[in-house]
């Protein structure tokens, strides 16, 4: 665990992590936002129901869809648990793990990083969290286990990773997810559950080798955070952020979000358009 440590005294960065807590920014959006962020941490885990429901897939679907035409949420998938998607020393016992996507308002996320696109972060995080609580009690309902994992705190499973197995995208240059419906711009959520969910498939729509050849985040990044070529992690070639350019600017301005905001792919609309684009590029190629 490197930052957003649910006590800061675990981590060596926790008094950085302190201060960025006490700061008040003055904005009355942050303050909203953070206020409703905590009531949706205050929502219960609902009763699990005694008796097991025998459902299809296309039963979890439809109320997975059900959830999501309700506004809850605008992406969903779900995967196996992986040992690499947890942090050191972290275990669970479920099997699966869905993951939620919530989409920022693009006019908001745009002015980052004024503490406007600050504010619609925190309240896409807490729509996240909220959504997560609804998604596990209802999979509780039917009487299975689950649990809700929100952010930004760090818990014991890491979202990006299991996201991108599950369909969400591609991992972009900026270190965030790239999808071909909102682009990055977009918050996760995920519920550990041991309920036989029907799994969705990583999906490849071109984003990877577009970010080989655009620079737009990398020039965008105020403290040069953004690496311009891949570099191996833990054994894997993948586009790699330095936490430490990245985190003090983010601290400084209560947030940034600039990489995601400038991202070609998350305008409303050019994501889906791009896709298509590169799908015939490749076709031709081929």
């Amino acid at each position: 665990m490197v930052y957003w440590a649910p006590d800061p005294s675990d981590i060596p960065h926790g008094d950085m992590q302190r201060w960025f807590y006490t700061r008040d920014p003055g904005d009355p959006h942050i303050t909203k936002a953070r206020a409703e962020r905590t009531l949706t941490l205050d929502i219960e885990d609902g009763p699990l129901a005694p008796e097991r429901a025998d459902l299809s897939a296309n039963d979890w679907n439809e109320g997975f869809e059900d959830l999501k035409s309700a506004g809850h949420f605008e992406m969903i998938g779900a995967t196996t648990v992986k040992p690499e998607y947890l942090l050191e020393g972290a275990s669970v016992s479920e099997g699966s793990i869905i993951i939620l996507g919530v989409a920022h308002d693009y006019d908001e996320i745009s002015q980052a990083p004024e503490t406007r696109a600050g504010a619609e972060v925190l309240k896409q995080y807490g729509r996240a969290g909220a959504a997560a609580k609804v998604l596990s009690n209802w999979i509780r309902s039917k009487g299975w286990n689950a649990r809700p994992v929100t952010g930004p705190m760090t818990g014991e499973v890491l979202m990006i990773p299991p996201a991108l197995d599950c369909g969400f995208g591609e991992l972009g240059k900026h270190g965030s997810i790239i999808s071909a419906e909102y682009g990055s711009s977009f918050r996760l959520a995920a519920i550990l559950t041991d309920a036989p969910v029907p799994l969705t498939e990583a999906r490849d729509h071109g984003a990877d080798g577009f970010c080989q050849n655009c620079r737009i985040c990398e020039d965008a990044c105020p403290p040069f955070a953004i690496a311009p070529e891949k570099q191996t992690v833990r054994g894997v070639e993948k586009w790699y952020v330095d936490f430490d350019l990245c985190i003090p600017f983010f601290n400084e301005h209560q947030g940034c979000a600039i990489c995601i905001a400038v991202c070609p792919w998350s305008r409303p609309g050019a994501g889906l358009n791009l896709a298509a684009k590169l799908a015939r590029k490749a076709a031709r190629e081929a």
